[in-house]
């Protein structure tokens, strides 16, 4: 309870603190100026939208892919376990090397331009285009779908054999036995995911930061850079008022995922 209240729930009341002054020295309270401040700021808005449109678009392809290869990875498929090596790599691989990897590919000059000129098409500056979303979600794709599919893998794996084989006995078909039993059993699997990838999603300033700075394309500004950029400048009432909102918009996400959750824990057990 003494380390939680030194380096959480103090540190929290902090920020909480300095939300509601005008600035540290004076510490006049001005209630909730600094966040209708906040939410008039092109930066702050413009990073919001960003990392919103990101999660909303990374998320949904990383559970889907991940429990794709799980599904496959649970048949009797040759090199199974090669397969299951290789989509675990890229946990092994420091996060400045993947980054490393991905401006030899997606530079002006990189090997993608190169392949695309073998095509006789136009080289594309990938990280100042329309297309460094895109860049990025690779990047997060290829870096989770590994650690997601062994956790979709030992679902599947926990999943009564006998009510598959029932299913089967009653010629049931391949669709029928996913939909009716395997995703009803790692439903509680699929939301930890869900919450677990919510949460990179918001992590991926630093393979951002690491390929194009303080300052990158504008639909590559995330919210983590307005904070970074905002505590560069000493903004503290600014800064700490856009950590309230993004832990409130999390409390939210995530409290409407377990309430789910707990929803469909009760329609199994009955």
């Amino acid at each position: 309870m003494i380390g939680v209240l030194i380096f959480l729930l103090i540190p929290f009341g902090v920020v909480i603190y300095y939300s509601l002054i005008d600035n540290p020295i004076g510490k006049n309270f001005v209630g909730l100026e600094n966040f209708e401040k906040l939410m008039k700021n092109d930066a702050f808005l413009q990073a919001t939208g960003n990392t919103l449109f990101f999660s909303l678009v990374a998320v949904p392809l990383v559970v889907i892919l991940s429990l794709g290869l799980a599904l496959l990875l649970d048949m009797n498929i040759p090199w199974k376990s090669q397969f299951r090596t290789f989509f675990l790599s890229p946990m092994m691989v420091p996060v400045a090397s993947v980054v490393l990897i991905w401006q030899v590919i997606f530079n002006y000059h990189g090997a993608m331009n190169e392949l695309l000129t073998v095509f006789g098409f136009t080289g594309v500056d990938w990280l100042k285009s329309k297309y460094s979303m895109v860049v990025v979600i690779s990047m997060f794709l290829w870096k989770n779908l590994g650690y997601n599919m062994i956790l979709f893998m030992s679902a599947l794996g926990s999943i009564p054999k006998d009510i598959i084989e029932v299913a089967q006995l009653e010629a049931a078909g391949k669709f029928t036995i996913f939909f009716k039993i395997k995703l009803r059993y790692i439903g509680s699997t699929i939301l930890f995911v869900i919450i677990l990838s919510l949460i990179n999603s918001f992590k991926v300033f630093r393979e951002v930061y690491l390929l194009s700075g303080d300052y990158p394309y504008d639909s590559l500004y995330m919210l983590q850079h307005f904070m970074n950029n905002t505590f560069a400048s000493m903004d503290y009432q600014k800064l700490s008022a856009a950590a309230i909102i993004m832990c409130l918009f999390m409390i939210v996400v995530i409290g409407i995922l377990f309430f789910i959750e707990n929803k469909v824990g009760e329609d199994l057990e009955g």
